[in-house]
């Protein structure tokens, strides 16, 4: 993969190895993978289940370590970084999409997009402020005091999608974001994803199993038995 240097990356990893043990015996889920993903980029990372494509997201969003290699963030190597510093890192540079939203059921919609931001100490009312906001640009200006319970599949992915954007982070990781989604609401989350991308200027580092959405991303990243190659 050639890198433009002009262009800054958000985020990079070099020769990223992760091993588990299973039974006594060592299992290779990665293998010398390395990538960048570059300022404003949407890059799909596309393969057969199994084939270590959560694994790798899990390792670019700092929730796991490598066995081997590192991660940069805005050109910052983290693999020197202790789980606090690690942990601000990830809510103030990145934001997570996952297949189901995982919002707080007892909260409302602004509640939960707002929760990045009080987690970061922000005060309450300017956190709600700053979700309205971006529930607005996602489209859900009339479901903002709706709880996840009276929100449809679609919708409670937009409030998913709006908590990920909510701290202006450089990168969205999203894990098979619309694999929960019938065909209709999945296409209409796919042209959230590029306004996203379009509008915010946020770089986007999509797993999926969709050729529709992976076709919409400047790149694709194929991983075949934990080996990575660039389609």
């Amino acid at each position: 993969m050639i890198e433009n240097p002009s262009i800054p990356h958000v985020l990079r990893a070099q020769n990223l190895v992760k091993r588990y043990s299973e039974g006594g015996s060592t299992v290779e889920v990665l293998r010398d993978v390395s990538l960048h993903i570059a300022a404003g980029e949407m890059v799909a990372i596309v393969g057969a289940s199994g084939s270590g494509k959560s694994t790798l997201l899990h390792l670019l969003g700092l929730l796991d370590t490598p066995s081997d290699g590192y991660v940069e963030v805005d050109g910052q190597r983290v693999d020197s970084l202790n789980e606090t510093a690690r942990s601000r890192l990830r809510n103030q540079r990145m934001g997570f999409v996952y297949q189901f939203h995982h919002l707080l059921p007892e909260f409302s919609a602004v509640d939960n997009v707002a929760m990045p931001l009080i987690v970061r100490r922000e005060k309450r009312g300017l956190a709600r402020e700053q979700a309205r906001e971006v529930l607005v640009q996602v489209g859900l200006e009339h479901r903002m005091d709706h709880f996840p319970g009276q929100l449809s599949g679609g919708e409670r992915q937009r409030v998913a999608l709006a908590r990920a954007l909510v701290t202006r982070p450089g990168c969205v990781l999203a894990d098979e974001p619309t694999g929960n989604l019938d065909r209709y609401t999945a296409e209409s989350m796919f042209e959230l994803l590029l306004k996203v991308n379009r509008e915010f200027g946020t770089a986007l580092a999509i797993v999926t199993h969709d050729p529709a959405l992976a076709a919409l991303a400047n790149r694709q990243l194929y991983i075949e038995k934990g080996k990575l190659v660039e389609t």
